[in-house]
């Protein structure tokens, strides 16, 4: 049952500071084939005609930092083509950035029953086709059911081993049949997603994704496939090999 009545907005959870790719720069604002890597997921999202606002949670350091004002003025032309809101929402856990971001939006008076699609600022391979691929699956599939939701995610194509308890040897062969790793936006109604993460912060459960906060509380996303190219730059190789897929993509 298709929802044709409630908004999608999205957030950009960018409280991190890359400590494992290094460097003096946040990752988010670091140059990445010619722009700062934060610009290539508001590209994608300011794309997306679904998308109607866009929320990215920083640190308080970060937001009065003068890097991040160079960025704003510098990107000016793009983030003027859509309401965008930057806010001082970043936490000491991913969970608590998204969290503080999904208050920010209640409290601006958006309504719980919109949709909220998260993503890593750090993926930025990510389409506006990827991106709606996800919001039309989510709410073709939509049956009105609390913790609807989805995840673009890709099926696992390496052989997967388990460890002894000391890592160094194996004990088996894990099946790859039904595994998926789990990539970004994540999709899921705004009061759903923040109850879930509410729940999973005042219980200290250890959560690394939205899916897996809504999946505590008897949530079963929907896995909608997305792209090898939407990995997650975490280390100096990432970087490297995201660098060369983008400058393909924008010569």
């Amino acid at each position: 049952m298709r929802d044709i009545l409630s908004s999608c907005h999205a957030i950009l959870p960018t409280a991190g500071t890359g400590s494992r790719l290094g460097g003096a720069v946040p990752k988010q604002l670091r140059v990445l084939a010619g722009k700062p890597m934060l610009a290539y997921a508001l590209e994608a999202l300011i794309a997306t005609p679904e998308i109607e606002s866009i929320w990215v949670g920083v640190s308080p350091s970060m937001h009065a930092s003068g890097d991040f004002s160079e960025f704003q003025e510098s990107s000016s032309a793009l983030l003027n083509t859509k309401p965008n809101y930057f806010l001082p929402t970043g936490g000491p856990t991913r969970q608590e950035t998204v969290l503080n971001t999904l208050r920010a939006m209640l409290e601006a008076d958006l309504p719980g029953e919109d949709w909220i699609l998260v993503h890593d600022a750090a993926r930025p391979g990510i389409t506006s086709g990827a991106i709606q691929d996800l919001i039309h699956g989510v709410l073709d599939a939509d049956s009105g059911d609390r913790f609807h939701g989805g995840i673009l995610a890709m099926p696992v194509a390496d052989t997967l081993k388990q460890s002894t308890p000391s890592s160094e040897w194996i004990e088996c062969t894990i099946s790859r049949d039904a595994i998926w790793q789990a990539q970004t936006p994540q999709m899921f109604r705004l009061r759903d997603l923040y109850d879930a993460l509410e729940s999973a912060v005042s219980d200290r459960a250890e959560v690394t994704d939205e899916a897996s906060a809504v999946e505590r509380l008897g949530g079963k996303p929907l896995l909608i496939k997305g792209s090898t190219r939407n990995f997650k730059v975490t280390q100096q190789a990432d970087w490297e090999l995201m660098e060369l897929v983008l400058r393909q993509q924008h010569p």
